[in-house]
């Protein structure tokens, strides 16, 4: 016998409410659980109708619509103020990452609590993971200020979501379950749940984007979403965020198509090396192998295969290596050297097999 299991394992305590039709129902219970008196609502400008109609049967003290990707700090710093200026006592995001992630930069400082509506899966609802973007740069953190209290998801909610988006906020989803394998922290336990995340998700995905209105698709993508963030939350940011992050905050590229094309890249880099993680990638996709599951999936969905797509130009990739080298975690299965990272990205670029 080996020397059996050996780990630390930290879960982050949340109330999660899950469904379909609920969310303004859910939103008013909650709010009178937690007792709040003066509620902010955060979300975007195209959020907005989809916002007044959830907080309808609520009193909300103040409406607040300047959201954008990557949260820059400026934008941060107003909302901040003027949640201090309102007396607001609880923060209500409804929306994607961005709507989500002003709330956090609101409690990092403030404290207070924030209960979140997702409408696409991008995740961050369950992390306590925050971002901010100054002069290009994306600086990230780990935080329990800024997890929120409580998640309502509604699938109803993701309807509205174009079909572009869904596939690649879903495959955003699938990075973080991907990453949880091989992060630093990672651990049997989020191993499982991003498992469980990468196969709902493989099955969500094709049927969303075959009929955007198939709301059991909906609710599995959701759920998966919610998996993989649970997972990506533990287990913490690996190879392939660190690409990512580089590269929306230096050059503004679009969050979750990132991540749709750079994913396969950093898969078929690990490989080699990861063995036993890629195994699990192979049996949640229900493949022989991992990177012919992933490459199944986003041939199937149409997904976006090319930075040069995104507008990422090839003069930027130097930098880009320059950037991403350091912040590459030790514990990466593969080591990675400013040569084999810069093919990556340049066959990532290409949007040609590494």
């Amino acid at each position: 016998m080996g020397a059996g299991l050996t780990f630390e394992h930290i879960t982050l305590g949340q109330r999660v409410l899950f469904g379909a039709g609920k969310a303004a129902e859910h939103l008013t219970g909650e709010i009178k659980r937690l007792g709040a008196r003066n509620v902010m609502v955060i979300s975007s400008a195209r959020e907005r109708p989809e916002a007044e109609k959830i907080t309808a049967g609520i009193n909300v003290t103040l409406s607040y619509d300047d959201v954008a990707p990557h949260v820059p700090v400026h934008k941060a710093d107003t909302a901040r103020n003027a949640a201090i200026r309102n007396g607001i006592d609880l923060l209500v995001s409804i929306g994607g990452g961005s709507a989500t992630g002003l709330a956090k930069a609101i409690a990092l400082t403030t404290g207070l609590p924030i209960l979140a509506v997702p409408t696409t899966y991008a995740g961050s609802e369950a992390t306590n993971v925050w971002g901010l973007t100054e002069a290009s740069r994306k600086t990230t953190g780990v935080d329990d200020r800024v997890l929120p209290v409580t998640v309502i998801y509604d699938a109803e909610l993701t309807l509205s979501l174009p079909r572009e988006l869904s596939i690649a906020s879903g495959l955003n989803a699938l990075a973080h379950c991907i990453d949880s394998m091989w992060a630093h922290r990672t651990d049997p336990i989020n191993q499982a749940l991003a498992a469980e995340g990468i196969r709902a998700l493989n099955n969500a995905l094709p049927v969303i984007g075959k009929n955007l209105n198939d709301l059991s698709g909906r609710e599995q993508a959701l759920y998966g979403a919610y998996l993989s963030a649970v997972a990506f939350a533990s287990a913490g940011s690996g190879m392939h965020h660190k690409i990512c992050h580089v590269l929306g905050g230096r050059w503004n590229l679009p969050h979750a198509q990132t991540h749709a094309v750079v994913l396969p890249y950093v898969l078929a880099f690990n490989a080699p090396a990861a063995p036993a993680a890629i195994d699990r990638i192979a049996a949640a996709f229900g493949t022989e192998n991992a990177l012919e599951g992933l490459d199944t999936l986003q041939d199937t969905l149409g997904a976006p295969t090319a930075l040069k797509d995104l507008g990422l130009a090839k003069e930027s990739i130097a930098e880009a290596v320059r950037l991403i080298l350091p912040t590459i975690p030790a514990s990466n299965p593969r080591p990675v050297t400013e040569e084999n990272l810069t093919a990556l990205l340049v066959a990532a670029h290409a949007g040609m097999p590494g």
